[in-house]
């Protein structure tokens, strides 16, 4: 809104000419969006201590846990308050794929939403069922998929970061590409939130590495040099990650151990899922592997143990997902958070080494 308007004067003034480029709207819409976390958190915590929506810990999870039960929890809402402000202010509302990559968040929060109200209502760690979840989740992955498919700018192409010219069409069958990376995301951060500020950091610098990558697949001539698939009107969608990146910085500050606030499925679910859309709008679907790399281990370590314990009656970790592992070997809850999130640096840092490796 504030775009439209503010650069409409750039004929009358040329400062406002500056409105025009996607880096300084970025910058704008990290500030915006990291103001408001930050200067609503403490009333959407003592509010939400009103209401009494607090979070309710798994019987079989850690036992030291236990003393995290009662902290407020849904702080998802604010996240997602302050991205979508951020993004509706600063970018361009006549951009397809913002509007893509706003249902897809507005959807899956929706999603975790419900589950975090039914937890509350019911007064434990049981929301809405897995079939049910998944249901839901596949439904809004679809139209988002079929929105892109549809669409006559974008392509139903798959892209191989070490192999340069392989651009195979997978015709209809990106339709399931595309719900298998939205859900898969959504769960997989999902998973990572156990531990204040574990999923939060991840999601922060994950957010961040694809803003960049989003600039670089929407201007044509970068995208030429570094011989990555260029997406007309992509470049658009590093507003929508730069919000989301100064949402999860305002929010880590009181997210941060010991944590005064959760993010809930409303949260972190919605969160993945715009990461994994976001993937495929810029055409860095297995990019996303790389840097969503913390993601991927925390969601196998729980499929291996599942199956480990179903085909042999024993187990792999002492604990899934494997930060509960760590966190049994005796490590100090803060030392399991910033260690997985130097992880996720360097995975970050591999993604934009193999931006040369074409």
């Amino acid at each position: 809104m504030l775009y439209t308007l503010l650069y409409a004067l750039h004929t009358q003034y040329s400062f406002f000419n500056v409105f025009r480029y996607i880096t300084f709207r970025a910058i704008l819409a990290i500030l915006t969006a990291l103001v408001i976390s930050f200067f609503l958190g403490p009333w959407v915590i003592q509010r939400l201590k009103d209401l009494q929506v607090k979070q309710y810990i798994r019987e079989d999870g850690p036992k030291n846990h236990r003393e995290k039960e009662g902290t407020p929890t849904m702080g998802g809402t604010l996240i997602l308050f302050s991205i979508g402000v951020a993004v509706l202010l600063w970018a361009d509302l006549t951009n397809f794929f913002i509007w893509v990559a706003l249902l897809v968040l507005a959807g899956f929060g929706g999603i975790g939403f419900a589950d975090d109200y039914l937890k509350l209502t019911r007064r434990n760690s049981k929301g809405l069922s897995m079939k049910h979840k998944m249901l839901f989740q596949v439904l809004v992955a679809l139209v988002a998929s079929l929105l892109l498919y549809r669409n006559p700018t974008f392509k139903s192409t798959l892209a191989f970061p070490f192999i340069k010219g392989m651009m195979p069409d997978l015709g209809a069958l990106y339709i399931l590409l595309v719900i298998f990376m939205i859900v898969g995301t959504s769960n997989a951060v999902n998973l990572t939130d156990g531990l204040d500020g574990l999923a939060t950091g991840p999601v922060l610098i994950s957010a961040g590495t694809f803003m960049v990558l989003a600039y670089l697949a929407g201007n044509v001539k970068i995208a030429s040099y570094l011989q990555i698939p260029y997406v007309s009107g992509s470049g658009e969608l590093t507003i929508f990650c730069g919000a989301l990146v100064g949402a999860a910085m305002g929010f880590l500050w009181y997210n941060t151990y010991p944590a005064q606030l959760f993010m809930g499925d409303t949260g972190s679910v919605s969160l993945g899922a715009a990461l994994g859309a976001v993937a495929v709008m810029t055409k860095q679907e297995f990019l996303l592997a790389i840097v969503g790399g913390l993601f991927v281990i925390e969601t196998l370590s729980v499929i291996f143990q599942v199956a480990s314990y179903k085909l042999r009656k024993k187990r792999i970790f002492r604990m899934a997902p494997i930060h509960h592992h760590f966190e049994l070997l005796g490590w100090a809850e803060p030392k399991v958070i910033v260690r997985f999130w130097i992880i996720t640096v360097c995975l970050a840092l591999l993604a934009f080494s193999t931006l040369k490796l074409r």
